[in-house]
């Protein structure tokens, strides 16, 4: 594109020029100083270098088109994820072509690190969002974690009696990893 616009550019200083020295021999001209082969000539000139300004100008133009094609090309083949995160799996492979809607890749969030459960119905009562938690794990059973409820589900699942309660870790240990099972209970 830069080579393009350069091009144009000198292309049209040179026109600047043959319109210059055309306006002299055309003073030349009137006054008998240059013969009528000499004006021709000059003319000639300014007209080459309009034809060439104006095919720089569409080689300019066809260029801009091709680069605002290629950027327009590179914007819709980058992937971006809806937050920040880990690959958490990748379903595609390289060079294996993709379409719009297609699972590429499962990203999970780093942080905040929270915690889903469920409780029965029967027990929402004492789930309110801000009260305390303790969690631990399995994996590493001395390890015990402190956390808040951040959020009840205002919606009771019919199938299974249940709601859905979202917790966040506290503080939580480079251990723990998105994804592990926790086990969850209210603090005293």
């Amino acid at each position: 594109m830069a080579s393009a616009q350069a091009q144009l550019r000198e292309w049209e200083a040179e026109q600047l020029t043959a319109e210059s020295d055309l306006r002299r021999a055309d003073a030349m001209r009137e006054n008998k100083i240059i013969s009528e082969e000499n004006w021709e000539h000059a003319k000639y000139r300014v007209d080459e270098t309009i034809a060439e300004v104006a095919r720089f100008r569409e080689e300019a133009a066809a260029t801009d088109a091709d680069l605002n094609s290629a950027n327009l090309q590179l914007e819709q083949s980058r992937i971006v994820a809806p937050f920040a995160g880990v690959v958490g799996r990748s379903t595609v492979r390289a060079s294996q072509e993709v379409k719009p809607g297609d699972v590429l890749f499962w990203i999970t969030a780093e942080a905040p690190l929270q915690v889903l459960f469920t409780v029965p119905e029967t027990a929402m009562g004492a789930f309110t969002a801000g009260k305390p938690l303790e969690l631990t794990t399995a994996d590493y059973p001395a390890l015990h974690q402190q956390g808040r409820i951040a959020r009840v589900s205002p919606v009771v699942d019919p199938a299974s009696g249940s709601i859905q309660v979202i917790g966040a870790v506290v503080h939580p240990s480079p251990l723990l990893k998105p994804g592990m099972t926790m086990q969850v209970r209210l603090a005293p």
